[in-house]
């Protein structure tokens, strides 16, 4: 094995800072900032009380909002970005220490849906903001598409990696071989289809997470009416066919959006930060239960459930909006 080999450290590995974006488009949000703000301060104050959180404004307006809410607990820096989404926006970061690097990937608009201004920079502002130096990669790639065990295993979804409006002239080989390499992968376990209506064509931090080395954890379907019973089903045989040790929530079955259709409301869109889990949860019976099961699964840390129900309406959770830099 080289010594120049990248390493992945795994989300629960020790943490320098928490970065999280800050809505600033009201057309992104339905034209009301106010209740994704209001739930995206409630998560920056819990994560705050057990890491240094960095907030990221795109905008005059929302540097000083961002700073009005949060300004007392967190550090808030005008950066560009289209909105909150650093987990994809943001810089993958290897190494740990003084070895520490960030890996830049292209980005287009998770396959050229939504192109917002300041979204293809931010993953060198906050490269730059944390005075790490960049490696530049031409191949798309979002960081909610994989999750890493620290171990050499790589997390992902074929509805994702191998779309078409992604990476159209390259195989899945070369797109596994290209991820591999910039992020030091030995092994890459390829999950089908993401949950149903997800904008970003299958993330898997929406439907599977590395909880420890070689140890995934997965949704099990709720209610009759589960939308995405099948999909969490395939999911689980997948992971336990790929050797690893598989650990269930409960899904938060059946959560209908502003018009009436099923929206990809998720357990697994969790961040892991130094000591604490923040996990978003919906109005049902089910999120008290997969957090119950989350403080068996997550010896030593803290579990702290909030309500993530309109900062979902914009499209994702608490994963997809911050991105953690190694301590």
């Amino acid at each position: 094995m080289s010594d120049n080999k990248p390493f992945l450290p795994p989300e629960w590995a020790p943490q320098a800072a928490l970065w999280c974006g800050w809505p600033h488009l009201a057309d992104e949000w339905g034209g009301n900032l106010e209740g994704p703000r209001a739930q995206i301060a409630g998560f920056i104050r819990a994560a705050a009380a057990h890491v240094p959180v960095r907030v990221a404004a795109g905008s005059a307006e929302a540097l000083a909002s961002a700073n009005s809410a949060v300004g007392d607990v967190a550090k808030v820096m005008e950066v560009p970005a289209g909105d909150i989404w650093l987990r994809d926006t943001g810089p993958i970061v290897t190494g740990q220490g003084a070895a520490r690097e960030a890996q830049a990937f292209r980005f287009n608009g998770w396959g050229g849906k939504y192109l917002m201004p300041g979204d293809t920079e931010t993953a060198g502002a906050i490269a730059a903001s944390e005075a790490l130096p960049v490696s530049q990669h031409p191949i798309v790639l979002e960081g909610g598409a994989i999750d890493a065990d620290g171990k050499g295993r790589l997390l992902t979804t074929r509805q994702c990696l191998l779309n078409p409006n992604r990476n159209p002239d390259l195989t899945a080989d070369q797109i596994e071989a290209r991820i591999c390499a910039a992020l030091g992968i030995d092994e890459m376990i390829w999950l089908g289809d993401g949950l149903l209506n997800d904008h970003t064509d299958g993330h898997v931090d929406n439907t599977a997470r590395f909880i420890a080395p070689g140890r995934a954890l997965c949704q099990m379907p709720s209610g009759a009416g589960d939308p995405n019973t099948e999909i969490l089903l395939e999911i689980e045989a997948t992971l336990r066919d790929a050797g690893l040790d598989v650990a269930t929530i409960p899904s938060p079955g059946l959560v209908r959006g502003g018009d009436g259709e099923p929206i990809p409301a998720s357990h697994m869109n969790f961040t892991i930060t130094n000591g604490a889990v923040l996990v978003p949860v919906y109005e049902d019976h089910y999120s008290l239960v997969a957090l119950a099961d989350m403080k068996v699964l997550f010896p030593g840390r803290k579990i702290i459930g909030l309500p993530a129900g309109h900062i979902l309406g914009g499209g994702g959770s608490f994963h997809c909006m911050t991105r953690e830099i190694p301590a």
